[in-house]
């Protein structure tokens, strides 16, 4: 590969990750160099494919057919040494020469682009085993891929890293459930809403009475279970990546934290971490690695 291009691409994708990721770049920092532009690689490769399923202005048939397009882009660089480019950010290259780097499984960013397709379409999830499906391919499939960017010595991880992928991706979908209800999105399972007499017109029309508060309250808990086995991934995974991974966590359950705050009436409050909680995560993470070395 043209080492022009690909210290570009790496460039190109440490800018977007800039822009973008907020404290997550900043966390970043507590990565090795090596290890730090493949987390650039593939935060801006997540960014860009997530786009593709949210951008405003484009129908559902559309956005299957540039998320097919994007795929395929995907498929053709992974194979060969070149691939033309067609997109504002050249991330292509830096994601291959990661993706060899550190063995990063082509199924897992596959299976991240399967989780995009499925919020293509409405759709709703009876159980929470059929849920766990969808946050495996958006969530866990990614930390199957920081594993392997972090380093990871013990292959329980990638267990664990599915229990990881469940504790953030609920924690999105509790804080976002007026907004995903309105698009059709109805991520709880069907059976916890009849479980507990909520209906999809409640999370529509945001009432946030006594029923949805005691539904919410269980699903925190469940969810703070899932937080509680992704604790164990710091005895699987190599010192590098534990300062990354302990500021995801916090900041992510600061949103559980909040939406307990507010009495889990996420409909009338914005669901954030405060500012200065992101800082000291991001901040932490980078002291993490020099109190390493």
């Amino acid at each position: 590969m043209n080492r022009s291009r690909l210290d570009d691409s790496y460039q190109a994708c440490r800018r977007l990750t800039r822009r973008t990721a907020g404290n997550f770049f900043v966390s970043f920092f507590g990565l090795p160099r090596e290890r730090f532009r493949g987390m650039c690689a593939l935060y801006a490769f997540l960014r860009l494919s997530d786009d593709l399923g949210d951008e405003p202005g484009w129908s559902a048939p559309q956005r299957q057919q540039r998320l097919q397009a994007w795929r395929e882009q995907l498929a053709a660089a992974l194979a060969g040494p070149t691939v033309p480019w067609v997109e504002p950010v050249d991330v292509f290259p830096a994601l291959v020469d990661t993706v060899a780097r550190f063995q990063v499984p082509a199924e897992s960013l596959g299976g991240v682009l399967d989780g995009i397709a499925m919020d293509l379409v409405p759709r709703t999830y009876e159980t929470i085993e059929d849920l766990q499906v969808y946050c495996d391919r958006v969530a866990g499939a990614v930390g199957l891929c920081c594993l392997h960017i972090w380093g990871f010595h013990d292959p329980v991880a990638k267990e664990t890293a599915l229990d990881c992928g469940m504790a953030l991706q609920l924690t999105n979908i509790l804080r976002d459930l007026q907004e995903d209800a309105v698009m059709g999105r109805i991520y709880l399972p069907r059976e916890d809403l009849r479980r507990f007499g909520v209906t999809t017109d409640d999370l529509v029309a945001g009432r946030a009475g006594d029923r949805f508060r005691t539904m919410m309250r269980f699903e925190v808990e469940r969810t703070r279970a899932y937080y509680a086995s992704a604790e164990q991934l710091f005895e699987q995974i190599d010192r590098p990546g534990r300062p990354v991974l302990r500021a995801m966590l916090t900041i992510y359950a600061g949103l559980l934290d909040r939406i307990e705050q507010v009495d889990y009436n996420v409909f009338d409050h914005r669901i954030r971490v405060p500012a200065w909680r992101k800082v000291l995560a991001g901040l932490a993470a980078v002291l993490g690695r020099y109190q390493r070395e």
